[in-house]
C-alpha cells in the first residue's frame, strides 16, 4: 500500500502540501540531497521514492543498520556507471542514517559533493547530534510528524477500498468508529496502522472486519518511546518542567507516558532527585527526602507498587514551592573555582594536627563559632583573602527559604557591624 504518487500520499502537509519547497523542488524536477528527519511510519521512505519516481533517477536503496563502507562504494560505482550508459541520475537512499559512523558517512560525501548521487537519508533521531556537520552542510532537513488520527483513518480505508493491493478484492468493511480505534492504537505510524488492520482481516470472518477482532489487534499497544533518543528526552524534558511550573497534572501525565513506553523507573526517579534540589532545593528540604524514599520504594517493592511511589514525588514536588537558588549558586561557585585559580586556605582555616603545623601558625586565631554569642563568629571571614567575601547563596521569598534568608541578612549585618569596629 505504499503510495505511487503525491495524490496518494497523506499527511506531512507542513512539506508536501501545494506550494511548499518539496512539493515544488518534487514537481518540478530539482533535486536536491536531503534529510528526513521523523517518526516509524510517517513516510520517509515512501517520498525518497516517489522523489526518484518523479525524476525519473535510478533508486538505490541501503540500510546503515545492515550496510557498510564497501556497500556505499558499490552504490556509487553503480550510479557512475547508470550516468554514462543511461544518463540518469541516481537518488542513493539511506535508510536509518544515523547508525553510521563518522568514517561510513565520510565515505559517500565526495559523491554527493561532485554529483554522482543525490543523497537522501532517512532518521528517526535528531540529526544535528547524529550525523556529521559536513553532510548537514549539504543537504536540507525536512521534518516529519506523527500522522493525525484521521490521515491514518484515510491510509486504512484506502486499504480497505483496493482491489490491487489492498483488501478491496475480500469485499471487507469496517465500522467508522473501529477504524478511529485501529487508527489511535496505530500512534501516529501508518505501517502499524496496516499491519493492525491485516490481523484484524484475518482474525474476522464473513465481510465484516469485527468489533472483537478490532479490540484484540488494537489492546495492548505501546505508545512512542525510544528508551535513548529524541522522543525519550523530550519527554523526560516536559516532566521536569511540569513539575517546575507546579503542575502536578502534567507532570503525571508525562511520567505515566514514559512508564507506559517502557522507561526504567530507576532512571525517572534519578532525575525526580534532581528535581528536587534543581527547581525546589531549600524552600522545601523534604522534597529529596521523598524524592530518595520513592527511590528506596522502588528498589524494595518493584513495578508497579514503587511507581507509585514514585508518582507521589512527582505531585509533591509539583506542588512544592519552588527555588533554583541553591542551583544557581552552586553554579555560580563552580564558576568562581574555574576563574578564581587556586588560591591558598587562609592560614586560621586550616588543620593542625601536629606540632610543626601548630608552630607555623595553621589555626591561629581561629574563632570556635559555638563559643561566640548566638554560635556566630560575627565578622569571620572564610574566604581566600584574595577572594574577599562573596555572596553565592540568594534565598527566594517562599517556602523554607523565606526564614533561612531573615536569618543570613541577620547574619550579613552582625557580619558588617563587626567588621565596622573593627
Amino acid at each position: 500500500m505504499r503510495p505511487r504518487s503525491l495524490s496518494e500520499f497523506l499527511g506531512q502537509n507542513q512539506i508536501v502540501a501545494e506550494g511548499k519547497p518539496l512539493r515544488m523542488a518534487i514537481e518540478e524536477d530539482h533535486l536536491h540531497s536531503m534529510i528526513f528527519w521523523g517518526p516509524p511510519g510517517t513516510g520517509k521512505t515512501t517520498l525518497a521514492n516517489l522523489i526518484a519516481r518523479q525524476s525519473g533517477a535510478c533508486f538505490i536503496s541501503l540500510s546503515a543498520v545492515l550496510s557498510g563502507v564497501k556497500d556505499i562504494r558499490n552504490a556509487v560505482e553503480r550510479a557512475k556507471q547508470i550516468r554514462q550508459t543511461e544518463n540518469r541520475s541516481t537518488v542513493l537512499f539511506i535508510d536509518e542514517v544515523h547508525r553510521f559512523n563518522k568514517s561510513q558517512q565520510d565515505a559517500f560525501l565526495p559523491h554527493v559533493e561532485d554529483g554522482t548521487v543525490v543523497f537522501i537519508g532517512a532518521t528517526t533521531e535528531n540529526p544535528s547530534f547524529e550525523l556529521n556537520n559536513a553532510l548537514l552542510s549539504r543537504a536540507r532537513v525536512y521534518v516529519l510528524k506523527a500522522l493525525a488520527t484521521d490521515a491514518l483513518e484515510q491510509i486504512i480505508q484506502q486499504a480497505i477500498d483496493d482491489g490491487d493491493r489492498g483488501l478491496g478484492e475480500r469485499s471487507l468493511t469496517l465500522a467508522s468508529e473501529l477504524k478511529g480505534l485501529l487508527a489511535e492504537a496505530a500512534d501516529g505510524d501508518a505501517r502499524r496502522a496496516l499491519n493492525l488492520l491485516e490481523l484484524a482481516a484475518d482474525l474476522s470472518e464473513g465481510n465484516a472486519i469485527t468489533e472483537a477482532a478490532v479490540h484484540e489487534v488494537a489492546s495492548g499497544g505501546v505508545r512512542r518511546f525510544d528508551k535513548g533518543g529524541e522522543a525519550f528526552y523530550d519527554q523526560i524534558s516536559a516532566l521536569h518542567k511540569s513539575v517546575r511550573g507546579s503542575d502536578p497534572d502534567a507532570a503525571l501525565y508525562w511520567l505515566a507516558r514514559m512508564i507506559d513506553g517502557g522507561c526504567d523507573p530507576f532512571y525517572v526517579a534519578r532525575r525526580v532527585l534532581r528535581m528536587a534540589s534543581e527547581d525546589i532545593g531549600n524552600a522545601d528540604p523534604r522534597a529529596l527526602e521523598i524524592a530518595l524514599n520513592a527511590w528506596q520504594v522502588q528498589e524494595r517493592l518493584g513495578t508497579p507498587e514503587g511507581e507509585l511511589a514514585i508518582a507521589q514525588a512527582v505531585a509533591y514536588m509539583a506542588c512544592a514551592p519552588k527555588s533554583n537558588a541553591l542551583y544557581s549558586a552552586w553554579k555560580s561557585a563552580l564558576a568562581d573555582v574555574k576563574q578564581s585559580g587556586s588560591p591558598e586556605v587562609p592560614i586560621h582555616l586550616r588543620n593542625s594536627p601536629t606540632k610543626l603545623m601548630k608552630e607555623l601558625g595553621y589555626g591561629k586565631a581561629y574563632r570556635y563559632a559555638h563559643d561566640e554569642p548566638d554560635a556566630f563568629a560575627a565578622g569571620e571571614n572564610y574566604f581566600p583573602e584574595e577572594m574577599g567575601e562573596r555572596h553565592y547563596y540568594q534565598p527566594v521569598e517562599r517556602g523554607l527559604e523565606i526564614k533561612i534568608g531573615e536569618k543570613l541578612r541577620r547574619l550579613q549585618a552582625l557580619n558588617q557591624q563587626a567588621r565596622a569596629k573593627s
